[in-house]
């Protein structure tokens, strides 16, 4: 089967959904791969980066269509493109269904089967292919990037002979997958980063990036993300009247705020109303990321960049990953090759629509002449409650006692009888076989149980390096391979070398994992 990558039409797009390095990969799974002319120029990629990858370049959309089975882009299609593909080829893009109802309509009389990269559910498996979060960490990424280029000053602190400057304080308000690589990419400028989540349990995640958690003194019972497709739950009132409180006590001491709270489909809520603008600094600056659905600053205007009165940028691009155009094109032709290779498992090029499997289930929204969209929610295995443990009889001193004595005496009698059965088989040994095994045999028992007792004294996290150098140490045969090697049957030579070749790794390889395993211990 063809696949093809469409030119994105929408203004100011860089991003494209195949990449010659995701290309080669589809072409692994039995694929042949198309692209439109100039597809790639947003994202640096020229024609000829294409053909030297094995794409095969067609000039038009309508051509490409017409020649494919599979087609993949990136933006939401439009009615045109929507109304140029044929029944029975597969869709692959954004899609948003539940706010484009009329597309998802016309993509069903179409006949075609529409995956849209949006609704890939948020469990573990389909990680590789949630182009969602992939997009948010650029989004996130690309938010710090801009706050520094609008912000005045440094975000690290410095001292130098000209004086001493204090570092930035960042605050970022959601730490979803955005908020996160906003907190890394503010860490990693040197500023000092606060943070807050609705969902108490990211603390932990915010406080390892270096992030001080911010608390609210307020309890309210978490609902579960999995109703919200992985994302925070809307709060209560109560919850978020406090919840602005706090935003209004922090408003004065921060220099650069980056709002993040989004859940697709739904209006943003407003987090950062303008009495709290009006309290920051003059010079600091807000990026709103949720700018698409209305964003979270009341005075945010979308696709613009504003300044208030008091001097405070606001910033509500949209556009964060296009941005990155080379980065995030990379990051989402890996999704789709991913999602692509869910669709190939046997990978001989033809796509297994399998509509059992949760992912491609989730993700499929019309298929086969029909509507699919909205997807059942994932099968998650049930996990039994435990019964509770009984509470044990507690017992008297002098049951204690009777308790250990008769556990003593039953350790001695598997005792005696391991000795017993020992010695009756060292006796059938010392009459049967010759006086040569015998000693050799028993300091191979004594060194058994050397042995045992060395490793089973160490630690369980060095066992991996001990083994190792044991192994390294042990080669010592390859003394005798060597004292063999120059035999003259070939047979022995043979066996020789191949004994000297694998003791060879075996020391080798026994220090080497030795040293790397060792040196995981060491501090830096």
């Amino acid at each position: 089967m063809k696949i093809g990558a469409l030119k994105e039409i929408e203004p100011g797009e860089a991003r494209v959904a195949v990449t010659p390095a995701s290309a080669k990969h589809l072409q692994k799974l039995g694929y042949e791969v198309f692209v439109e002319a100039g597809a790639g120029t947003g994202s640096g990629i020229s024609d000829a980066d294409y053909e030297a990858a094995g794409v095969t370049v067609v000039p038009t959309a309508t051509a490409l269509v017409g020649k494919v089975d599979v087609i993949v882009k990136v933006r939401p299609p439009t009615e045109a493109e929507v109304k140029r593909l044929k029944e029975g080829q597969t869709l692959i893009s954004f899609f948003y269904p539940g706010q484009n109802k009329d597309m998802l309509d016309l993509a069903r009389r179409q006949g075609v089967n529409t995956i849209a990269m949006d609704m890939v559910p948020r469990i573990s498996r389909a990680q590789k292919m949630d182009a969602l979060s992939s997009m948010a960490n650029i989004a996130g990424y690309r938010a710090v990037i801009e706050a520094a280029n609008n912000f005045g000053r440094f975000f690290t602190g410095q001292v130098t002979a000209a004086g001493k400057t204090q570092p930035a304080k960042v605050l970022v308000v959601g730490a979803g997958v955005a908020g996160l690589a906003a907190i890394g990419a503010a860490r990693g400028l040197g500023a000092i980063v606060y943070a807050f989540d609705v969902r108490p349990e990211v603390a932990e995640q915010i406080n390892s990036m270096g992030a001080e958690f911010v608390y609210l003194d307020f309890k309210e019972t978490a609902q579960d993300g999995a109703a919200t497709g992985g994302y925070a739950a809307p709060s209560s009132p109560e919850f978020r009247e406090k919840q602005l409180e706090k935003f209004r006590e922090l408003a004065p001491d921060m220099d650069v705020v980056i709002t993040t709270a989004l859940i697709p489909g739904r209006p943003a809520p407003k987090l950062w109303t303008e009495d709290m603008v009006m309290a920051m600094k003059p010079g600091s600056v807000i990026v709103d990321l949720a700018a698409e659905r209305g964003g979270n600053c009341e005075l945010t205007v979308p696709d613009e960049k504003i300044v208030t009165e008091n001097g405070v940028t606001i910033i509500g691009y949209t556009d964060f990953p296009s941005r990155m155009g080379a980065q995030a094109s990379e990051l989402y032709s890996n999704n789709i090759r991913h999602m692509m290779a869910d669709l190939t498992p046997a990978k001989d090029g033809v796509v297994a629509h399998n509509m059992e499997d949760d992912v491609i289930r989730g993700a499929t929204v019309t298929y086969a002449g029909d509507t699919t969209f909205p997807p059942p929610p994932p099968k998650v295995a049930a996990i039994a409650a435990q019964k509770p443990r009984e509470k044990p009889k507690e017992l008297t001193p002098e049951e204690k006692r009777a308790a250990e004595a008769a556990a003593f005496k039953a350790e001695t009698r598997n005792q005696y009888v391991l000795l017993g059965v020992g010695a009756v088989i060292m006796l059938l040994i010392g009459l049967f076989a010759p006086a040569s095994f015998l000693s050799h045999f028993i300091v191979f028992v004594l060194a058994v149980f050397i042995g045992f007792q060395v490793i089973w004294n160490v630690s369980h996290s060095l066992h991996t390096p001990l083994m190792a150098i044991t192994n390294a140490i042990s080669s010592i045969i390859i003394v005798g391979a060597l004292m063999q090697i120059g035999s003259g049957s070939w047979l022995i030579v043979i066996l020789a070398a191949l004994s000297v070749l694998m003791a060879g790794i075996n020391i080798f390889g026994g220090f080497l994992v030795t040293r790397r395993m060792l040196a995981m211990f060491q501090k830096s």
